[in-house]
């Protein structure tokens, strides 16, 4: 009984020790509107290159196709920012709601840093790219990286956050090999995954914490 006891001891430490080193104030919902965000900027980014989407049609032939891709990136540079922003109040309204933690502090900045790193790594590799003219791959390598970023983080939050990061990497890859249909895939990456797994997050944890 003993041992028994000293084992459910260490384990139930052990749980403790994990949950207070996870950033816990993610919300679900959060990443379900990422995921809308980003299916509506597809849409959009598709009007402004030309594709021929009925209800979003425009005679853009004045202008050259490398600014209009720039264009579509400059807006998907806007739509993470406008990103970042919801899941930091959605978090910081759940992080109230539920007296979770919400605080830079040495938890948030190792989450930050891990995140950041493949992030920041991507965008320049991505611009590197577009500047020389080379935009094929874009949407590729956003995938790639965004999906190394929340497989690395995910150490400092819940771990399937890491199944949301390899999806966007397998779609990635993917992507290297198919020719005209960059935005599709970034339409399923941060769009329609993000939606499947904002409502799994729901299931597994905020509806077991009610």
């Amino acid at each position: 009984m003993e041992r028994k006891e000293i084992e459910k001891t260490l384990t139930d430490i052990k749980e403790m020790m994990s949950k207070s080193s996870q950033f816990q104030a993610i919300s679900g919902w959060s990443i379900i509107i990422v995921g809308l965000y980003a299916c509506i900027a597809a849409v959009i980014a598709a009007g402004i290159i030309g594709l021929d989407i009925p209800f979003l049609h425009r005679d853009m032939g004045l202008a050259p196709l490398g600014i209009r891709i720039t264009t579509a990136i400059v807006a998907a540079l806007l739509l993470l920012v406008i990103s970042a922003a919801t899941v930091t109040i959605m978090a910081y309204a759940k992080a109230k709601r539920h007296n979770l933690p919400f605080a830079f502090d040495t938890r948030m900045r190792k989450m930050m840093f891990s995140f950041n790193i493949p992030m920041v790594a991507g965008g320049l590799f991505a611009l590197a790219m577009i500047l020389q003219g080379h935009y094929g791959l874009t949407s590729s390598i956003m995938l790639i990286f965004y999906g190394l970023a929340l497989v690395e983080c995910q150490h400092y939050t819940y771990p399937s956050m890491r199944f949301l990061g390899y999806g966007e990497i397998v779609l990635g890859l993917i992507d290297c090999f198919v020719v005209h249909h960059a935005l599709l895939f970034w339409f399923l990456g941060f769009g329609v995954l993000h939606i499947l797994f904002g409502i799994l997050y729901i299931l597994l944890y905020e509806k077991k914490s009610r």
